[in-house]
């Protein structure tokens, strides 16, 4: 299971809990324990990152987390809801100048201008190894990360856009304009519907049937990212009946 710490979830932060059933009064924190708790004892391996990219192999999923690679049969979202507000251009040009993983792409921009778009705890760090191998990296932010490296040049901004016909040639940062060859937008987390490209929606939440299975070949979804109501036990149900699904459409693909 690839995630991100539970100290991130939101379930985390509630105080009491009173709508799972046969646990009455727990908080958010111990609850989340309880449950990484008996997966860990049921065999499951637990990843911590995020994911940047989802590659179709034919028979399995390529799922690249950070700078690991993870491969599996079957690719089940769970990433509740992800509000990502896009910028005017970026669905446009993603492939095309706009990436969202600097391990992925940087080295494709070496010695070229490209501008980090900081949304993430990690995305100084990002800036500084793109420097590091050659880019030429302005970082745009609301405001100056304080691990951001002082030869990196900063813009400070809160109204974005991404220009470019075929390809990505500037982003108007407040109106400024900053030539670049690459964008690398960096959040905290990666949209489904981003890492997916092709993933149908209904009403903004993914499309499933009732076992799980989107329109898109061996992926599934479950809990919040599916629609309403935003319950855990909903998440929890819907969760093992997409486990289900992606179980026996692997075994099926097996014997082929």
């Amino acid at each position: 299971m690839v995630s991100n710490p539970p100290s991130s979830s939101p379930l985390a932060k509630a105080e009491r809990i009173d709508n799972y059933p046969g646990l009455p009064g727990v908080t958010g924190a111990e609850l989340l324990d309880r449950l990484q708790n008996h997966a860990e004892a049921m065999g499951t391996e637990f990843l911590t990152g995020k994911v940047l990219s989802a590659l179709d192999m034919g028979k399995s999923w390529c799922l690249t987390v950070g700078q690991n690679v993870v491969e599996g049969r079957a690719l089940i979202v769970t990433s509740g809801v992800t509000p990502v507000q896009h910028i005017p251009g970026e669905e446009r040009l993603l492939g095309r100048g706009v990436s969202y993983c600097a391990i992925c792409d940087g080295m494709l921009y070496r010695r070229r201008s490209v501008v980090v778009i900081g949304r993430s705890p990690d995305a100084p760090q990002e800036a500084a190894w793109l420097s590091s191998i050659g880019c030429q990296v302005t970082y745009v932010a609301a405001s100056r990360p304080e691990s951001l490296p002082e030869h990196i040049p900063f813009v400070r901004a809160g109204r974005l856009e991404i220009e470019g016909t075929e390809r990505v040639e500037a982003v108007l940062a407040d109106g400024a304009r900053l030539p670049c060859e690459g964008v690398f937008l960096l959040r905290s987390a990666v949209a489904p519907g981003d890492l997916l490209p092709g993933l149908a929606f209904t009403d903004g939440y993914i499309a499933v049937d009732r076992s799980g299975r989107t329109n898109l070949p061996r992926v599934y979804a479950a809990g919040d990212c599916t629609g309403r109501p935003f319950q855990i036990a909903k998440a929890v149900g819907e969760g093992q009946v997409a486990a289900l699904a992606a179980a026996e459409d692997a075994e099926a693909l097996r014997s082929l």
